[in-house]
């Protein structure tokens, strides 16, 4: 009875994957199953706010790949600056540049700590299983690639951030709504971008102080880009792009072309 419960577990963990994570996303369960043996699958519970490695150390490298499969965000910020450099949602995978084979070689930067925002759950995939996957099959390799290819765009649209608010905020929309849709995450079926994020997350990936960002928010949604919060959201973290077009125009805006921020 209990190898049975086992069994069904792992088949319930390889249909989360196949249906619900990029990298994985339609491939075949039983190539799959080959890979992901049963005493090789391990899933972590990560707490909020602490620490699951730091990335870039000199010469340490990781022995996993993590893969997010539910609940909250997972962020990465750089220690000096304290400004953070990606965000992670389920449907995703992080640790790639931290692992001693293929982009990872060659992905060095400044040490920067990984840690999981708000309590979440990951799969743990050991690093011989991933090369080997990556080794076998050509859409994996691809996808691989591509999650390399995200990180660097999300990082190019944070470059963008000006220190004008409503600019610096919107390329962090920005940056969100590419990586979400090209993973096959967002949007939903009505064309809303739903995100789980803080005021102090976009504070901090945007370099502007808490109250700022309230109130880019609160103009956000007068005007019609964002929705107004929910009663069924009692954190107040979500975040609804209703108009991802309209965003566009203030991500690219100089001072005088966005009326509805007061300041000047």
């Amino acid at each position: 009875m209990a190898k049975i419960a086992k069994q069904q577990q792992k088949n319930s963990l390889l249909r989360q994957l196949i249906e619900g994570n990029y990298l994985f996303r339609g491939l075949e369960e039983t190539w799959l199953s080959d890979y992901l043996q049963d005493d090789r699958l391990k899933i972590e519970k990560l707490f909020s706010n602490r620490p699951v490695y730091t990335a870039f150390l000199p010469k340490q490298y990781l022995d996993v790949l993590y893969v997010i499969l539910d609940e909250g965000l997972v962020i990465t910020h750089s220690t000096p600056l304290d400004r953070i450099i990606a965000i992670n949602y389920p449907g995703s995978c992080f640790g790639m540049r931290s692992l001693p084979f293929s982009y990872g070689l060659a992905s060095r930067a400044f040490p920067c700590l990984v840690e999981a925002y708000k309590t979440t759950h990951a799969l743990k995939i050991p690093l011989e299983t991933v090369q080997k996957m990556y080794e076998d099959s050509e859409i994996f390799r691809d996808r691989y690639r591509m999650l390399f290819e995200l990180g660097e765009k999300f990082q190019y649209h944070l470059l963008n951030c000006s220190t004008y608010p409503p600019q610096a905020v919107a390329s962090l929309l920005r940056a969100l709504i590419y990586q979400e849709r090209e993973l096959g995450n967002q949007p939903d079926a009505n064309g809303v971008y739903l995100f789980d994020l803080p005021v102090d997350v976009i504070a901090r990936a945007c370099q502007l102080n808490q109250r700022t960002v309230e109130q880019v928010l609160k103009g956000m949604q007068q005007v019609g880009l964002l929705e107004s919060p929910k009663a069924s959201d009692p954190s107040g973290d979500i975040v609804r792009v209703v108009s991802p077009e309209g965003l566009k125009e203030v991500y690219s805006a100089t001072r005088d072309k966005v009326s509805w921020w007061p300041l000047k």
